[in-house]
């Protein structure tokens, strides 16, 4: 095992095959982002998403992609000239992953690729136990999405985050005000038809108990690019607070749960989830505007 990595998995204690390969899956992530950082992705675009909040503040959840923002629009940027230099990266590390990018079959302001690996190949790389290997299929495959948003809503500023490990660099985020705004639209509108995303309402809790800062014109940006806000008045305080009332009044409480259980090791934090929880949660919200 290569000693960076080494130094990386000792930051977890894995007891099942499944915390095994979320340890990987994290390993990789930060891996992924150093190889990202060699080839200047960062002069063109911005980390963001579940899996920023938990590699640089912390978000006690698993997150599963990498989400980026370009850090204006762009017709021609291509994600393309930036799957070599990931493959290279992992490749050092002992890591056998390919990146496949994924053919849009519909226009779309977003470029997709895919992180891909054979799971218990590379957890042999971790050296994983043979109890904890056992569980895992010869074919079982470990994926992680990259995700970059070419067309970014104005009204956001970034702000630089260094990881000391697997070696020190620095990787440009969305600032923590804008980041919670993105998590609000996601929240308000995300198009799931009937589904719930939970791992949505985890975060809203994360970010109301430790960066409670809200930059609301981000949030007006992204509700006229997505067409839920339109017209010359500004997105006001009271509005947004009638927004969110109305969805906490609507969501379904099961849901939510089911679909962030897999992702958190505490499920004594989500027996507490309730309507009134979230509306107590939407008031210690601090909006900037």
């Amino acid at each position: 095992m290569h000693d960076a990595v080494k130094r990386m998995l000792a930051r977890y204690e894995p007891k099942t095959a499944d915390d095994s390969i979320r340890a990987l899956r994290e390993i990789i992530q930060e891996v992924a982002l150093l190889g990202l950082w060699r080839a200047k992705f960062f002069e063109h675009a911005a980390f963001y998403g579940g899996t920023a909040l938990r590699i640089l503040y912390g978000l006690d959840r698993f997150s599963e992609d990498l989400d980026f923002s370009l850090l204006k629009p762009s017709d021609d940027f291509n994600l393309g000239r930036f799957t070599a230099s990931l493959e290279e990266e992992l490749l050092a590390f002992g890591f056998n992953v390919r990146v496949e990018m994924v053919d849009k079959s519909v226009e779309s302001a977003v470029q997709s690729a895919f992180l891909k690996a054979n799971t218990r190949n590379e957890l042999l790389v971790i050296e994983a136990g043979e109890e904890l290997l056992g569980h895992v299929s010869a074919r079982q495959v470990l994926k992680v999405k990259v995700e970059v948003d070419t067309d970014p809503p104005a009204g956001f500023s970034t702000s630089t985050r260094y990881l000391l490990q697997p070696i020190p660099f620095a990787v440009r985020c969305y600032a923590l005000p804008d980041l919670f705004a993105g998590k609000m639209h996601a929240l308000l509108f995300r198009n799931w038809k009937n589904r719930v995303k939970g791992r949505d309402w985890y975060d809203f809790v994360w970010y109301a108990a430790n960066h409670p800062r809200l930059h609301l014109v981000h949030l007006e940006q992204r509700m006229r690019q997505s067409g839920h806000w339109s017209g010359e008045k500004a997105l006001s305080v009271p509005i947004f607070k009638d927004l969110l009332c109305d969805t906490i009044g609507r969501l379904d409480l099961n849901q939510a749960r089911t679909d962030v259980a897999p992702f958190v090791k505490d499920q004594q934090l989500l027996a507490l989830w309730s309507q009134d929880f979230f509306h107590d949660v939407a008031s210690r919200i601090q909006c900037d505007e």
